[in-house]
């Protein structure tokens, strides 16, 4: 550490300590709050109720709520299918080559994700390739929008990749698709499943791309979210906000089981 000295190193965490409870766990705090309160002008609640959360699963929140798993349910585990075939595919490229594929594949991010939105809508609005007003368009945004944390997070993981093993495989007569399905694969199992959670949290609560090319037939929570805020509906926003919170955080728990018991099993 920089820092030597006990008091010095008190100081520093302590710091850090209050900065984490300003920028992460107070607005947390207020949501949660905010989402069972029935009034609120003062510091506090001068009220408690259960009926937010009550109207946060009607039907018409629940739907949205659904269309947000199954976005990125598919988004996501699309994004880690395609960036973890770009990221083996370009594993060993010439390092200029793969500094362009690179480049390519963070443009995503590099933008706003207003902006890309507005380039799907109008690129997908005519014939042959007409998406706009389906469901398929925001998957495709939320797909492009993660698709450069999956293929970083696996690139990142052949990075230290030890060929030898793989080198080893072939040279006992297996063939490329045996060596990749047992070998390669396996290796690279815990940089896949960290990539899928990362792209479904991510998927979970995108906005950006989302507002700009939804159908109100396929609208989801943060949509909805959004436009109650909009309208000063704050209470209801936060018993929504409070519902997608927890069905991350399920999404998230059921990925790690699955990749804790393929570990095991291993």
């Amino acid at each position: 550490m920089l820092v030597w000295t006990k008091r010095g190193r008190r100081t520093v965490t302590a710091l850090l300590i209050l900065v984490l409870l300003v920028l992460l766990v107070a607005p947390l705090l207020v949501v949660v709050v905010a989402a069972f309160a029935a009034t609120w002008n003062g510091v506090v609640p001068s009220a408690l109720t259960l009926r937010h959360l009550h109207d946060a699963i009607t039907a018409d929140n629940l739907a949205s709520l659904s269309t947000s798993i199954q976005t990125a349910l598919l988004a996501g585990c699309g994004a880690v299918i395609v960036g973890t075939w770009a990221a083996m595919g370009t594993h060993r490229l010439p390092r200029r080559l793969r500094a362009v594929v690179d480049a390519v594949f963070h443009l995503p991010v590099a933008v706003p994700s207003v902006v890309l939105g507005l380039g799907l809508l109008v690129a997908f609005s005519q014939r042959p390739l007409l998406l706009n007003g389906t469901r398929w368009i925001v998957i495709l945004a939320q797909t492009m929008l993660v698709l450069s944390f999956a293929y970083s997070t696996v690139s990142a993981a052949l990075a230290r990749f030890d060929n030898q093993v793989t080198n080893l495989a072939a040279s006992l007569g297996a063939r490329p698709a045996r060596v990749l399905l047992t070998v390669r694969l396996p290796m690279l199992l815990p940089a896949i499943m960290a990539a899928t959670a990362l792209a479904v949290a991510l998927c979970m609560g995108e906005l950006g791309a989302t507002i700009m090319v939804y159908p109100p037939s396929w609208r989801t929570l943060p949509v909805t979210i959004f436009g109650l805020s909009d309208r000063g509906n704050v209470y209801l926003a936060s018993a929504d906000t409070l519902m997608l919170l927890i069905a991350t955080s399920i999404l998230l728990v059921v990925i790690g089981r699955i990749r804790v018991g393929r570990r095991a099993r291993a």
